[in-house]
């Protein structure tokens, strides 16, 4: 039986990756890991996903995937450059071609100041790509329906930037 979480998507970021010897890093906080489990299920993973870190807490941001406690003082931990800086770190620590970083509000309620369904998605490229970017997304429903569309969004972006690559 096939994994519920697998789309088509994620087989084909899998499958390219696979064919560009590249691989992937994340650095998760509203999913909880929920993006590298969903890469995992695709038969394969193991060839370009290194790791993922739950970084749930400010304290785990900073110690696991080395965000500076400037940085979340500055702008909190739902915001663009924290995503970014999540992204970068997940590369770096796992020495990954691409870092993805996840952060936002699911709910039930707002966080931070931040309506739910308030997700900054930050995808950082191999060095030599110099990218590093942001999306900000606005999704809607449960918390369920909130970390998987912000899955499922996480990778249609990090195929379209690999595939462009």
């Amino acid at each position: 039986m096939d994994d519920p979480l697998v789309s088509d998507e994620a087989r084909s970021l899998v499958a390219e990756l696979t064919v560009r010897r590249q691989t992937v890093a994340t650095a998760e906080s509203l999913t909880a890991g929920l993006l590298a489990a969903t890469l995992a299920g695709v038969p394969g993973a193991s060839a370009v996903l290194l790791g993922g870190l739950v970084t749930y807490t400010e304290a785990t941001k900073i110690t696991l995937a080395g965000v500076a406690p400037d940085l979340l003082a500055a702008v909190g931990p739902i915001a663009a450059p924290t995503a970014r800086a999540l992204a970068v770190g997940a590369q770096q620590r796992c020495k990954a071609s691409w870092g993805v970083g996840l952060t936002g509000a699911a709910g039930p309620e707002p966080h931070g100041g931040h309506p739910v369904g308030t997700v900054f998605l930050g995808v950082a490229g191999p060095p030599e790509s110099k990218i590093a970017e942001v999306v900000e997304l606005h999704l809607s429903g449960s918390r369920w329906d909130i970390r998987r569309a912000a899955v499922q969004e996480a990778i249609v972006r990090l195929r379209a930037l690999v595939a462009a690559n």
